[in-house]
């Protein structure tokens, strides 16, 4: 099923404004968890898991910033 423009724009405010703070706890908590490895190895993990967190949404996201394409022209 898709979505229409307007419910992935809704859906991309949630996930931005809810899903990405517990993501980031989530992820700080684990790398806590693991105790502190070298400051290369954290940022790597960091970096992976600033990439990881996205690719699910990546459909929602998609086009968001465009016009809606089922709105008449003004």
């Amino acid at each position: 099923m898709a979505l229409s423009h307007k419910a992935k724009r809704r859906w991309s405010l949630v996930i931005l404004l809810i899903g990405l703070p517990v993501w980031i706890i989530v992820a700080s908590s684990a790398m806590t968890a693991l105790g502190r490895p070298p400051i290369f190895v954290e940022l790597l993990v960091y970096m992976v898991l600033g990439v990881i967190w996205a690719l699910p949404f990546k459909h929602v996201f998609r086009g968001v910033g465009q016009r809606d394409p089922d709105d008449p022209e003004d």
